[in-house]
This record gives C-alpha cells, sequence and structure tokens, in this order.
C-alpha cells in the first residue's frame, strides 16, 4: 500500500471517530436538529439563495446536517464523505426525517467514480478548511 493511501485510510479512521463524538456534541446539537433547527449559517443561506427545486452536491458532508438542511429547504441533495460511520449516520437521519437526500460514501477526490449527474451548486463549508 502507498504512503497516500495510509493518509486517506488514516483520515477516514479518524473522520469514523469523529462522528461518534460529534454526533452527541452540543455544538452539533442533534436533538434540536431533529426537531427543525437547521444547522445551516446566515452568511450560507444568503449566498446561495433559494435552493428550491435546484440540485446540490455537498462535498464532505460529514453526517448530512447541512445537507438535509439544504433538503429542508427544498433543494435535492446529494452528500459524499469518506467517513463510512458518517455516511450511515447521515443515511439514518435522512430515513427518520423523511427527507430524500442521497449519500455516497467516497474519497471526495474519486466523486466523478460515483456520479455522473451535474449539479447547480457544488457546496461544501467552512467545516472542511483545516
Amino acid at each position: 500500500m502507498n504512503s497516500e493511501n495510509n493518509y486517506f485510510d488514516t483520515n477516514k479512521a479518524t473522520w469514523n471517530e469523529k462522528v461518534k463524538i460529534h454526533a452527541k456534541s452540543e455544538m452539533y446539537d442533534l436533538e434540536a436538529f431533529k426537531k427543525g433547527k437547521s444547522s445551516l449559517m446566515s452568511y450560507e443561506l444568503d449566498a446561495l439563495g433559494d435552493v428550491k427545486d435546484k440540485s446540490l452536491l455537498h462535498l464532505q458532508c460529514h453526517f448530512g446536517q447541512d445537507t438535509l438542511s439544504w433538503s429542508r429547504l427544498g433543494a435535492k441533495c446529494v452528500g459524499v464523505d469518506l467517513s463510512d460511520e458518517g455516511i450511515k449516520l447521515a443515511k439514518e437521519l435522512n430515513k427518520e426525517l423523511q427527507l430524500d437526500a442521497e449519500f455516497i460514501c467516497c474519497n471526495v477526490l474519486e466523486t466523478s467514480q460515483y456520479l455522473k449527474d451535474t449539479f447547480d451548486i457544488i457546496f461544501t463549508s467552512y467545516g472542511v478548511i483545516g
């Protein structure tokens, strides 16, 4: 295995652990989110405007709160993330909240191998910038 794969494997393992922690944290406030609270920031909402009936690809979606928040606003969403634990939780939330987002587990650099669609909006949040 080359060193690049080692970096991705380590990153995936790290994010899988973070999903467990973040899902229980006050910052993500999953219970309030389930009751309808949006996870989106005002500047994100202002920047994208009305997303109703637009297709939106959310790269590095973690466990899907922002993706699902966009879905609640009427966008047809696909979320992508490296963490299989994140995608698993995102799919569970999507089902529980009766939304219609799609979630794909893959390395963001390989997204085109998993998706052939085009999108009106490509979104990633401030949280992906380290």
